[in-house]
């Protein structure tokens, strides 16, 4: 494809845009409202489908950058960008079909339609960005658009405090990228991607790395943790269940991975600090840690969702502080499908697991059978994973992500014993754990073959500390394994009773987190809803 074409993706943005400014005057009681948002989508998915098979085609596409100094707008689309321009447009074009019906009739649906379609444009144009300058632009935006989509209802007060703690996160993480800004083109003397890659592949051929490059990968992690939710800036996150949605959705399943995406694009400018990477793996492996145990105490299917991305988004963190960056962006697919159809389908939940119940046939999960099955599924995924050469030692990202995958399975494992044994349902369980292996380090490894000219290739375990933190999170995660199946039996016992009520409440971190703010940027009081006395009936006295 020529330079004149590849422009031609930033017509699917456009398109958004446009659809968006027009969508304000949209008539809720019209059947149509949304239909022009929906064709906008559709066709920004059908040129990032096509951008996605050019680039298998023809290798890359730049358009280089259109401005003064290195500073200005460009597209770059190669494989990563492909991958993720092509996913955002599904997930959106679905979204936005989706909100067309949910917001029927609302007098705010144009409105809200205004502001899904500005989001979601600047989340493209942040995917195929081929400069810096551009990239920072349409993070900003993507900010500004989802605080407005999370104050769509503003007198609701839980909302606005989401809003607000979003806000200040934000706002922190849009300092911090500029700054990365700043230093880079200072290191480099361009902001634009082909000369910001090359320079970061000549420093990693010398053995000194400039002090400005390690304060430019910081910055960048800190902005990319910041926007992920995570701990302990998570508690926004878990408080925007008030708002619509398709906001959620749209939220989980692709706003929120700009933190991720942010680290994979400029991964061959962060793999050159050790402190950065280092940074990602401390604050990635104990958010994971600490939003899946928060998540299983909680009651309500929205919050336990979020509580589920705050630890996917500390997974993904972590195997890019590992050096694991193809299967980091592997699991950003998985989990944008994934949780985007968990929240359309939300309200459907209770009415699935009352049609799907059954009594149980007895048997109560053992302690030691557990304990047991746990070791058996870690032994299975080590053997998959030297199959594939994804080893703790060769490739400990990979690895720490596919042993918790196969701990998901050993509660399925267990049941096969604890329930009704038999040797034909105990084989099948274990030969699904054994699929369910293969099938995760095959995608790893393909994964790996398919991006290795857009990301760099996974790093081996770099010291004592990466492997003590690999052991622990895979313990930590097989305690929580064993955890969740004694909970249940446990519940009445007065000491377990107080530490579900403290995890339930995430451990008072996001309570401290509202007190600060409020402190700070107090609410407006509730307004007053003026009380009409009622007219008594005809021939009633009051």
């Amino acid at each position: 494809m020529t330079s004149a074409s590849t422009w031609c993706l930033a017509l699917g943005p456009l398109a958004l845009v446009v659809s968006g400014l027009a969508a304000g005057t949209i008539d809720p009681r019209r059947r149509s409202a949304g239909r022009g948002a929906a064709m906008a989508a559709a066709f920004a998915l059908a040129l990032a489908t096509s951008a996605g098979a050019a680039v298998a085609i023809h290798g890359p596409l730049a358009t280089g950058t259109l401005g003064i100094a290195g500073v200005g707008l460009g597209i770059h689309v190669d494989a990563l960008s492909a991958t993720m321009v092509t996913l955002v447009a599904f997930v959106g074009l679905i979204v936005v079909v989706y909100s067309r019906n949910y917001l029927d009739g609302d007098p705010g649906q144009g409105r809200f339609t205004r502001w899904l379609c500005l989001t979601l444009a600047a989340v493209l144009l942040l995917i195929i960005s081929g400069n810096l300058f551009q990239f920072a632009l349409a993070w900003i935006a993507t900010s500004v658009g989802l605080n407005r989509l999370l104050l769509f209802y503003p007198e609701r007060r839980t909302t606005m405090l989401a809003a607000r703690k979003k806000f200040l996160a934000s706002r922190l993480g849009d300092l911090c990228l500029v700054g990365a800004m700043v230093l880079l083109h200072r290191t480099f003397g361009s902001l634009d991607y082909a000369v910001l890659f090359a320079g970061a592949d000549a420093l990693r051929t010398t053995a000194n790395v400039p002090a400005a490059i390690h304060a430019a990968a910081i910055l960048l992690v800190v902005a990319a943790l910041l926007k992920s939710a995570q701990f302990p800036l998570h508690g926004w996150l878990t408080e925007v269940m008030e708002t619509p949605t398709p906001v959620s959705a749209l939220l989980h399943a692709g706003v929120i991975n700009a933190g991720g995406f942010l680290v994979l694009r400029f991964a061959g400018v962060i793999s050159l600090s050790t402190p950065s990477l280092e940074i990602l793996v401390i604050v990635g492996g104990f958010t994971a840690l600490f939003g899946s145990v928060v998540m299983l105490t909680q009651t309500s299917v929205k919050v336990s969702l979020a509580y589920s991305t705050i630890a996917q988004m500390g997974f993904m963190m972590l195997q890019c502080g590992l050096g694991a960056f193809p299967a980091a962006l592997l699991h950003i697919v998985a989990h944008s499908l994934y949780k985007a159809h968990a929240f359309l389908s939300s309200g459907s939940v209770i009415d699935l697991a009352r049609a799907s119940w059954s009594p149980s046939p007895g048997g109560q999960p053992h302690p030691a059978r557990m304990a047991m099955v746990v070791g058996l599924v870690l032994a299975v995924t080590l053997v998959t994973g030297t199959l594939f050469g994804a080893t703790i030692t060769a490739q400990p990202g990979v690895f720490a992500l596919g042993a918790v995958v196969m701990l998901g399975l050993a509660h399925l494992v267990t049941q096969s014993l604890d329930e009704r044994p038999s040797l034909y349902v105990i084989g099948r369980t274990v030969a699904l754990a054994v699929v369910v292996g293969l099938g995760y380090f095959g995608l790893q490894f393909a994964a790996e073959r398919l991006l290795a000219g857009s990301l760099p290739p996974v790093q081996a375990l770099r010291g004592p500390l990466d492997l003590a933190i690999v052991a622990l999170v895979v313990l930590a995660f097989a305690a929580v394994t064993v955890f969740q199946s004694l909970l249940p039996g446990r519940v009445v016992t007065p000491r377990w009773q107080a530490l579900y009520v403290h995890l339930a409440n995430g451990l008072y971190v996001n309570t401290l987190a509202n007190r600060l703010v409020l402190r700070f940027w107090p609410s407006p009081p509730p307004r007053r809803t003026a009380i009409v006395p009622s007219t008594p009936a005809s021939g009633v006295q009051p």
